[in-house]
């Protein structure tokens, strides 16, 4: 099964890919093989249809509040489902892209045993890698993940930034971004350089395509610098540079750029106008990360940067967001707020939903609270620091609902799972 559609995805139109892997799945006595993408807003899936609609009275799309499949997708764990033939057994399969949530898999087979699972696990990965081998050239792909029209900002941030979620042994990163279909300014940033963790969040001024353009250029300006071995401060005066050149003092871009040390739990920052990290330690205690704050990028002010630092313990989570996410207002005018933010964060992590998960809820609450429209870009960026050793790749596993890793071939039993 495998390595027939591995052999095939070479050459295969993604138009093509539900009906290869349902092909290639009936080697392992896979039947009724379906791919689901999530769309932006992470609020439904939605099929992949190939040249021949899949038989039977499948739903397009499904709801992930609130359903079974939603439930496979929110926790990243296989779930039951009914086959649509009455007989035999049927799963609903997270399909992930390391800890990215791309979508789900659903698949009918006659038998149910660890082996089957195990197999329907792996053809998952391989789709999934599938999918993200050919995401960037494939309008199929851009046009089914989205339920209305992107802006002309939001088609060029979509594109330019990583994906939602990062994790490995050290640390775990999760983000989110709304208006996903309408954003302007907002963008956010994170890399790995050895045993460093680069994060960055970026404001840009007005809620037009023109701070859509400043956003994409203070991000290509500090990915440039960065690559380039700036520090922080070189980094923030590469998009100020930028920024003036471009602009002319007219436009201008606050944000934070933090860099942490994974061996350490030692994180550095600079603040050029933006609102303060925060780190929530534990399920109790928040702190703002207070940093003398330099001017906005753009604006040529001359203030001097300063580099702050705070060490962190294992487990706790740095928080950068925009003013999007505290600022939005109910029907009655009152502000979300940053105790109501944080206070989401802790509650959530500590019924142990995944962060992904967790943040996807929150942009949500946001959303509703704001009835559904925001004034302005809701952005946040999560970064949990799993301590200095990598060898914590189960505790991450579990923190971005990851299934636990299969052992060795030898040490297999038939016991399902």
């Amino acid at each position: 099964m495998l390595a027939g559609l591995l052999d095939a995805s070479h050459l295969l139109p993604i138009d093509r890919l539900a009906e290869a892997a349902a092909e290639h799945a009936r080697a392992a006595g896979f039947t009724d093989v379906l791919i689901y993408l999530g769309d932006l807003q992470r609020r439904v899936v939605r099929l992949l249809e190939g040249p021949k609609p899949p038989d039977g009275g499948h739903q397009t799309e499904i709801r992930i509040d609130g359903t079974a499949p939603g439930r496979a997708y929110q926790y990243g764990h296989m779930v039951s489902a009914d086959p649509s033939e009455g007989e035999g057994s049927a799963w609903w399969v997270p399909i992930l892209d390391g800890t990215e949530r791309l979508g789900l898999l659903y698949a009918a087979a006659e038998h149910d045993d660890a082996r089957t699972q195990e197999d329907l696990d792996r053809l998952a990965a391989l789709i999934a890698l599938i999918l993200v081998s050919k995401r960037t050239s494939s309008d199929t792909l851009a046009k089914l993940c989205r339920t209305e029209p992107l802006n002309i900002a939001a088609e060029m941030q979509w594109n330019l930034m990583p994906p939602g979620t990062y994790a490995d042994g050290r640390v775990i990163i999760s983000a989110s971004m709304e208006p996903a279909y309408q954003i302007s300014g907002d963008a956010y940033e994170y890399a790995t350089d050895g045993p460093l963790v680069h994060l960055t969040i970026f404001d840009a001024m007005g809620h037009d395509t023109a701070a859509g353009l400043s956003a994409a250029l203070a991000l290509g300006a500090c990915r440039n610098a960065r690559r380039a071995g700036a520090d922080l401060v070189a980094k923030a005066e590469g998009v100020e540079a930028a920024l003036v050149e471009q602009y002319d003092h007219h436009r201008y871009v606050t944000g934070v750029l933090a860099t942490l040390d994974t061996r350490t739990g030692m994180l550095s920052w600079v603040n050029r106008g933006h609102l303060p990290p925060i780190v929530i330690r534990g399920s109790r205690w928040t702190t703002h990360l207070k940093c003398p704050p330099a001017h906005p990028m753009g604006t040529g002010l001359g203030l001097d940067s300063t580099v702050c630092h705070e060490q962190l313990e294992p487990g706790d989570r740095i928080v950068l967001y925009t003013d999007g996410i505290t600022e939005a207002r109910g029907p009655a005018g009152n502000e979300f707020g940053v105790d109501r933010f944080t206070d989401f964060i802790i509650r959530h992590h500590a019924d142990g939903l995944p962060v992904p998960e967790t943040l996807r809820r929150l942009v949500h609450a946001v959303l509703d609270y704001h009835e559904g429209k925001l004034q302005d870009d809701a952005t946040v960026l999560l970064c949990e620091w799993l301590g200095p050793s990598p060898s914590g790749t189960g505790a991450a596993a579990a923190l971005v609902g990851l299934p636990e890793a299969q052992p060795a071939p030898d040490e297999r039993t038939d016991t399902a799972t």
